[in-house]
């Protein structure tokens, strides 16, 4: 798939999983460092945010927006998997004062690379949301081609919404 970053073209390693597949299987790493694979994740239905790098200002904003929509959504869980290290990632929680969503690491690719969001020039996953039951069938995505964009909160959070009337 092409994205960009500021204009500057790019690819990811495939196409995408569609609304109505199911997510392949991965494993990422939590904050302490232990491997989460798909089925300890989807324990509920669940909106993971990817984030190419949770130190740029774009990721950081998304990831602090989504974080202060948790307490609206306690049947739903909230994500945001990028390739930081733990590290990378914990110092930027105690920065931000991020504590209810939780941040996953994609370091190793595994994730991003099965999904065919991997960007091997960067070393990142394409910017994206995800929506998927507790089977992993994708019931809502949503594709950044220009990655420094911000995702579309509201309509995510809309079908969230719907998702748990």
């Amino acid at each position: 798939m092409e994205i960009f970053f500021h204009g500057e073209a790019a690819q990811t390693n495939g196409t995408p999983v569609s609304v109505g597949q199911k997510l392949p299987d991965f494993t990422v790493k939590n904050s302490a460092g232990q491997a989460k694979t798909q089925s300890e994740l989807l324990t509920k239905p669940t909106l993971i945010s990817v984030v190419p790098d949770i130190n740029t200002r774009i990721c950081s904003i998304s990831t602090k927006h989504f974080n202060q929509e948790v307490d609206k959504f306690a049947q739903i869980n909230f994500y945001t998997i990028s390739t930081n290290t733990l590290d990378q990632q914990k110092d930027w929680c105690a920065a931000e004062g991020v504590a209810k969503l939780e941040l996953l690491s994609d370091a190793d690719a595994d994730f991003g690379k099965k999904m065919g969001l991997y960007v091997a020039d960067k070393n990142i996953d394409a910017r994206s949301i995800w929506i998927v039951d507790v089977d992993g069938k994708v019931l809502y995505q949503e594709l950044l081609s220009e990655q420094k964009n911000e995702p579309d909160y509201q309509k995510a959070l809309a079908f969230l919404t719907e998702l748990t009337k």
